[in-house]
């Protein structure tokens, strides 16, 4: 089958083959043929290093697509099921997973990284997330394969399975913005337009979108966002709006030192910043402890959105149908696999939003 594989971390160009297998499935896993991948800011950072990834490997972790077949001990799933990805599979008997915080769980996640998912040849291939989406199949344990209905289309639910459910489950799960409440969010991508989807659907009066290229204004605007600045034009509007005490919620979408400094300093006294981004480990951001004590604020993260996703997809799914979620107006571009290079490079241009990697015409 084809896939796109990354040799070493920095690589420009991802290695295109038609020689790559997936192994297993296994018991317990569900073997999927990806017709649709999200471009997500995440592949890009795994493929500088940011976030950490063995080598060699093929990324991608947002897609959607068909249940080819099924592992022992499988239930509920059965050749020709559609589904969604869920890239973050809890395991359902760890401590986190007892606790009800499903989101925390890694047990999927690090046998993901720790085995190969893959052969180039004779060589073994990681899979980013134990995902590796930028593959014509790929294999999954059981809770990472959520089944959808037969007519969503491929390239809205592969949205669904990360960028949506960051941006969304940010607001409405970590959050739990309330109506009448006053957002700013910064960062403009896919995950920041999400965001800004999910403050109009939990009501909240001001929404605020912050981003560095203008272009993107205009397209903040379009999916609710009530005001659209440039960082250094915020606080002259805080001050306009707020009267200078800041806002509820400030969600940092980018999470680099200057941005979690930027949302700390948006969000009034007793606020709440929020982290959504994946930041690098290697970054430092710094607070004084009388900052942290006069300033009341929380800072609190949000992986994945706080999701739970066998019920959360079908929550957002429910939204998009009603045509409250515009999910189709968020990808941008179509692409075939052969042009991932340059759909990376295009990550943060202002005209990008979400693009997915179509392995099919058939969407």
């Amino acid at each position: 089958m084809r896939a796109a594989v990354l040799h070493t971390i920095g690589a420009e160009k991802f290695d295109i083959r038609d020689d790559v297998t997936v192994l297993g499935p296994g018991p317990g896993e569900v073997r999927i043929r990806v017709r649709a991948a999200g471009v997500c800011h995440s592949d890009l950072s795994a493929r500088g290093g940011t976030l950490p990834q063995p080598v060699p490997a093929v990324l991608g972790h947002e897609a959607a697509g068909d249940v080819v077949e099924t592992g022992d001990g499988v239930e509920g799933l059965v050749p020709g099921d559609r589904v969604t990805v869920n890239w973050l599979p809890s395991c359902g008997t760890c401590s986190s997973c007892r606790r009800g915080e499903p989101h925390l769980c890694v047990t999927h996640v690090m046998a993901g990284y720790a085995a190969p998912r893959f052969m180039a040849g004779d060589t073994p291939v990681f899979a980013m997330a134990g995902c590796g989406a930028f593959a014509s199949e790929i294999v999954v344990p059981r809770p990472g394969a959520v089944k959808i209905a037969a007519d969503v289309p491929y390239e809205v639910a592969a949205l669904v399975g990360c960028g949506v459910m960051t941006g969304v489950g940010a607001v409405v799960n970590t959050a739990a913005v309330r109506p009448g409440d006053t957002v700013v969010i910064i960062g403009c991508g896919g995950v920041g337009i999400a965001a800004i989807q999910g403050a109009r659907l939990a009501g909240a009066a001001l929404i605020v979108a912050v981003d560095t290229v203008p272009a993107k204004h205009d397209v903040a605007r379009r999916f609710g966002a009530t005001h659209a600045v440039t960082p250094d034009e915020l606080g002259d509007l805080s001050v306009e709006l707020t009267g200078g005490e800041g806002f509820d919620y400030a969600f940092d979408v980018v999470a680099v030192p200057p941005t979690l400094r930027t949302a700390w300093t948006a969000a009034r006294r007793g606020g709440t910043v929020v982290v959504v981004g994946a930041g690098s480990a290697e970054h430092r951001v710094e607070f004084s402890p009388f900052e942290l004590l006069f300033e009341g604020k929380r800072i609190i993260p949000s992986l994945y959105g706080s999701a739970d996703p066998p019920r959360d997809f079908d929550r957002l799914l429910a939204l998009w149908r009603s045509g409250r979620l515009d999910i189709e107006g968020m990808i941008s571009h179509r692409l075939p696999l052969d042009q991932l290079d340059d759909a990376l490079g295009s990550l943060g241009r202002g005209d990008v939003i979400r693009q997915v990697i179509v392995h099919d015409t058939d969407l």
